[in-house]
Formats: structure tokens, C-alpha cells, sequence
């Protein structure tokens, strides 16, 4: 369970901006790659933000919000809870097709520094597991079941 001071370890401007939360998915997943061997290279944090420049991913952020984001998410990282906030910060955009993105910044970000880290690849691994197993939302479909039980709570 998450501890409640850091359950969301970055201030998203607007919570429902589902932009802005898949922009902070994309910094995690850099910031993930970057903390791995126990370094941060300005050349990993650049990284992170000209991928997202070049892709035009998140065109509403300037970079000293991307750079702030970075810092931000890449101190928490180095907590004991770090897993938890790369969970948190990618479950609200499980539903976007983002992970050919996470996947290909993630892996930009460790040949970065030209020192490609073996926990560098094991964060790596970890990323592509999460954008596999993290819950996506549901359809909601109507069955005859479903309408009867809703008319009977009508009643």
C-alpha cells in the first residue's frame, strides 16, 4: 500500500488531464532508466525531454515543467517505495496506447550516457512487464442480466 504523503509524487496541474498524466508516464519511464545505476546524467534527463519534444507528445508542458517533473519523479525513485510510484504514475494511462513509447524512450535514455547499466536493462524489463499486466479498464457491455438487474433497483 502506498504511503499517503507520497501516493502522487508529482503535482499534476489538472488531475483529469489525461495528457498531462501520460506526459508524467513518459518522465517516469525515463527517470526510471536514468536512477537505475545509481547516477542521473544531465544527458538522460535531456533525453527524457527532447523525445518528448521531438514526438510532440506533450506540446501543453514547457520544458522547465518536463525538467521539474523529471526531478521531481527521480527523487522519488530513489525511495524505498519507488515501484509504487511507477505504478501510480502509469495505471491512470493504462488505456493509452503509450508503450511502444515508454519502451523506446526507456531504452533511449540508457544508451544516453553511451553506458548501458545492467540494472539500466533490468529497469527496462521491469517497464515492459508493467505496460504488459497493469489493469486496463473494461468495457462496459449491456447484458440481459445486467438490464433486469437494473430495472429491479428501479423498482
Amino acid at each position: 500500500m502506498t504511503d499517503p504523503k507520497h501516493s502522487n509524487p508529482i503535482e499534476i496541474a489538472e488531475p483529469s488531464s489525461l495528457n498531462e498524466q501520460a506526459a508524467a508516464a513518459l518522465v517516469i519511464a525515463g527517470a526510471l532508466v536514468a536512477v537505475a545505476d545509481r547516477r542521473v546524467s544531465p544527458v538522460e534527463r535531456d533525453e527524457v525531454i527532447r523525445f518528448i519534444r521531438d514526438r510532440k507528445l506533450a506540446p501543453h508542458l514547457d520544458d522547465e515543467r518536463l525538467f521539474a517533473m523529471f526531478d521531481a519523479l527521480a527523487e522519488r525513485l530513489e525511495e524505498p517505495d519507488f515501484a509504487n510510484v511507477v505504478i501510480d504514475t502509469l495505471r491512470p494511462v493504462s488505456d493509452m496506447p503509450l508503450s511502444s513509447h515508454l519502451m523506446e524512450l526507456s531504452e533511449r535514455v540508457a544508451a544516453a550516457d553511451e553506458d548501458v547499466h545492467p540494472h539500466e536493462v533490468q529497469a527496462i524489463k521491469l517497464l515492459r512487464l508493467l505496460t504488459l499486466v497493469l489493469p486496463r479498464a473494461k468495457p462496459v457491455v449491456a447484458t440481459a442480466a445486467g438490464a433486469a438487474r437494473q430495472a429491479a433497483l428501479k423498482e
